[in-house]
């Protein structure tokens, strides 16, 4: 019998492309399964139990988000033990860090604000290299307008149209603390092409597909198909509106997990 459990935040990053999400799911690769594998291994079979500060789908990446341990023995070096961790990870995931948290810890329940960015390109094909991080629109895009639609995104909202199959019953107003679409400056390759944009989105709370969701519509507005009042009427508190163009997951990186 056990008496004590121990807690662990461990902060990792990891290419999404050949995963299928972070959930574990019947003879799929998840991030999770992968976890789990490795743990196992490392401690030799010892009890032990991962939760994530939440789910990423088929193909999304993350520059940093975050896991708790649970185990039964107090982990003595937490150095030696996450350099471990990492020799028997695949080499698309990484562990960044290991903290000891108490009991009251919750990484589910405790605030948390998310950073999302969704990397993308237009006008021309592009090295198949840039597949894994970064969507190309091989239309023209007015990327001057798209800033000014991203911008409407920022604040409290009704963001039901741009949640994946939603309800009656879900809870679809947020609040986005800021949303801005600009120049990458955060990821580079001698493969990318020369010019490339950031949509960076961040707020505590997202409904499924909704980033990529709000990214499709951006690119509607960038190629011409709607207008920034087809925006603005969306975000609406009783607009009844469904958004269909989900850009593709490969864009899409979760870039950062901040507790509070």
């Amino acid at each position: 019998m056990f008496n004590k459990r121990y807690y662990y935040l461990i902060k990792i990053q990891y290419l999404g492309y050949r995963f299928h999400g972070w959930q574990k799911q019947p003879k799929l690769k998840t991030v999770h399964l992968m976890i789990d594998r490795t743990f196992n291994f490392i401690l030799d079979g010892k009890p032990f139990k991962t939760l994530g500060s939440g789910r990423t789908d088929a193909m999304v990446s993350a520059n940093e988000t975050a896991f708790e341990l649970f185990v039964y023995e107090k982990i003595e070096d937490e150095t030696a033990f996450l350099a471990l961790f990492n020799l028997n990870l695949p080499q698309d995931l990484r562990a960044l860090a290991i903290e000891e948290v108490d009991a009251e810890f919750n990484i589910i329940q405790h605030s948390k604000v998310k950073e999302y960015v969704y990397l993308f390109t237009y006008g021309q094909k592009c090295h198949p290299f840039c597949a894994p991080l970064m969507t190309t629109i091989l239309d023209d895009l007015d990327i001057e307008l798209m800033k000014q639609g991203a911008q409407l995104y920022a604040g409290t909202h009704n963001f039901k149209p741009y949640c994946f199959r939603a309800t009656d019953k879900g809870l679809y107003t947020r609040t986005i603390e800021s949303c801005e679409l600009t120049v990458n400056t955060l990821f580079t390759a001698n493969f990318f092409p020369e010019h490339t944009y950031t949509l960076i989105v961040k707020g505590k709370g997202f409904g499924r597909n909704q980033i990529r969701l709000m990214m499709g519509t951006l690119i509607e507005l960038g190629r011409g198909d709607v207008d920034l009042e087809y925006i603005e009427h969306s975000l609406k508190p009783d607009s009844n509106m469904v958004m269909s163009f989900v850009a593709p997951a490969s864009g899409l990186i979760l870039n950062s997990v901040e507790f509070e």
